[in-house]
């Protein structure tokens, strides 16, 4: 769908803007950069990223959040746009509006350069949302632990890589910061499990709630 100044995404009810409001919400409370659209046909798939490297190539993973929303119009658009230019678009729609106009503004963001595949994807079992939520609480507090006062960005970043970047327990292969990717985003519960998937160099995590992938920095510099 094309307005008169740039493309629309019309979200069809007020509860898709609410939800999409709400994801977004959460993920500002980890990383205020960008957000990518990538809309076929009926179906708006939004990623944000919790972790990832600042340039390509740094030993960092990275790591997205996912989640999907029908469309009541066709559009056809992959964009990556500033997050805070998206919640003043979000603003303006108010309670009753649907039709999100895509801000004209683009960024280059490092993870939104190497797309998640669409499949095939592999069943690989699934991880308990109770030590999700567990893992990621270790994490954050170690986080704490280890950032002195008054940290500059680039010492924040090197302890969060380090800490996100070690592979869950119970998981080899699977970064810990997809457990804190599934807190911070809502995507894990307590007594639900994610369903593990695998497709090339990638692995997802799915609940009802969303989707993490993720994808390991050693992968990235060899393929």
């Amino acid at each position: 769908m094309r307005g008169a100044s740039g493309v629309v995404l019309d979200l069809g009810d007020p509860e898709g803007v609410a939800d999409l409001r709400t994801y977004l919400t959460r993920a500002r409370a980890v990383e205020h950069g960008s957000v990518r659209l990538q809309a076929v046909g009926s179906v708006l798939a939004v990623y944000v990223c919790v972790i990832g490297p600042r340039i390509l190539g740094e030993p960092t993973p990275t790591v997205l959040g996912l989640r999907t929303f029908a469309l009541a119009q066709e559009a056809h658009i992959d964009a990556t746009v500033p997050m805070a230019a998206v919640f003043d678009r979000l603003a303006r729609l108010g309670d009753g509006g649907t039709a999100l106009e895509v801000p004209p503004t683009r960024t280059r963001e490092p993870w939104a350069s190497v797309s998640p595949p669409r499949g095939p994807w592999e069943p690989q079992g699934s991880v308990a949302g109770d030590e999700m939520l567990s893992a990621a609480a270790a994490g954050i507090a170690e986080v704490a632990r280890s950032v002195p006062q008054q940290p500059g960005a680039a010492m924040v970043h090197t302890v969060r890589s380090a800490v996100w970047g070690r592979d869950l327990p119970s998981v080899p292969g699977v970064p810990s910061g997809a457990a804190f990717a599934a807190q911070m985003l809502g995507f894990a519960a307590s007594g639900t499990d994610l369903g593990l998937f695998a497709c090339g160099p990638w692995v997802r995590l799915s609940s009802p709630r969303g989707h993490v992938l993720c994808r390991r920095p050693s992968v990235l510099a060899t393929v």
